[in-house]
């Protein structure tokens, strides 16, 4: 069967990278792109790398005429406008892949604590299904709503969770030490993300108040069955993509480095997206690609574990059409290998 697809907030890379991953999806065509400009701008004018390509106009659509054209939406829209309208396209009968932060904590206290407004529709944040398939699988092919991982948490996430579940690292204490190159940052022109200012520069940012934070020990609490506590700190990188996530852990148990490799390949041997490795991964080896690269050390008292990953692929778009895949019952690699 084809799926018309459409994307709210076509003009951020999220939606580049999703619309390259769409056009070559067998089941899939492109209906509809969304944007706040009146000005109906062509697609080739916001993204050149479609020109030719895909010939669609960014509309200011509403519910009712995504309702038209689309099967399933891709959310690509800040947080808050994405509960404004979410609910709405779910009455409609429209499945949807939230990229934005919306609908991946599931209590409104914490998100009203870190994004300083009240939710538009708490109670669905209850009950939304996260949408990291290694870890969190369960529910999202019969899914309506999903909310897609933040990048940070998904390299995170994948690396910590199986040792958290195993009872081999304690859920305090973690330390998560994270570099993202500058398209973490969004396409909106900021005065940190610059040429002049990023190039030849590294600097941290977010120290203590960064909003994926609660994600992450949202998720390593789930895994561990006891309150995580992690201390985040992102950095960023004068490159153009990419995240390499550090994270120390105080083990539970004597373990050695060669136990706690075998746990993490034997967890994501049937994994197509997650290579757990010997060597130190790199940013480099995973660039373009829709996979997470993992290893892990014994450092002295501490474990050691090494994750990279395209923030802009398997940190949200190449994610979002695995979610996709699962949601609809396609291979789950369909147009992702």
């Amino acid at each position: 069967m084809t799926v018309r697809v459409g994307i709210m907030g076509a003009t951020g890379y999220t939606a580049l990278e999703l619309l390259k991953i769409l056009v070559r999806h067998p089941e899939v065509e492109v209906t509809a792109l969304t944007t706040r400009s009146e000005d109906r701008p062509h697609l080739s004018s916001i993204h050149p790398q479609f020109h030719k390509v895909l010939d669609l106009h960014l509309e200011n659509w509403g519910t009712a005429e995504l309702a038209q054209r689309c099967d399933c939406v891709f959310g690509c829209l800040p947080h808050a406008a994405s509960a404004s309208v979410i609910p709405e396209l779910l009455d409609a009968g429209m499945k949807v892949v939230d990229l934005s932060a919306d609908y991946r904590l599931n209590d409104p206290a914490v998100y009203s604590q870190w994004y300083g407004a009240e939710h538009p529709d708490a109670e669905r944040m209850k009950t939304t299904v996260y949408g990291l398939p290694e870890l969190f699988r369960e529910g999202i092919a019969e899914a309506q709503l999903v909310a897609n991982p933040g990048c940070y948490p998904t390299g995170v996430s994948l690396a910590l969770a199986p040792l958290l579940k195993n009872g081999l690292i304690r859920p305090d204490g973690i330390i998560a030490d994270c570099k993202s190159g500058v398209s973490g940052a969004g396409r909106t022109p900021k005065l940190g993300t610059l040429y002049p200012e990023c190039n030849e520069s590294f600097a941290a940012y977010g120290v203590g108040t960064h909003r994926h934070m609660p994600e992450i020990e949202q998720n390593l609490t789930v895994y561990s069955g006891k309150d995580a506590t992690v201390i985040f700190t992102p950095h960023l990188v004068p490159m153009d993509r990419g995240i390499l996530c550090t994270c120390y852990a105080l083990p539970e148990k004597d373990v050695s480095e060669k136990e706690l490799l075998a746990l993490l390949e034997e967890t994501y041997q049937n994994e197509p997206f997650v290579r757990v490795r010997s060597d130190l991964p790199a940013t480099k080896h995973v660039a373009g690609t829709n996979f997470c690269d993992i290893t892990v050390r014994r450092v002295k008292d501490r474990v050691v574990t090494i994750s990279c990953i395209d923030n802009l692929i398997k940190g949200a778009s190449g994610a979002a059409v695995q979610n996709f895949n699962l949601m609809y019952g396609f291979a789950e690699t369909t147009a992702l290998l």
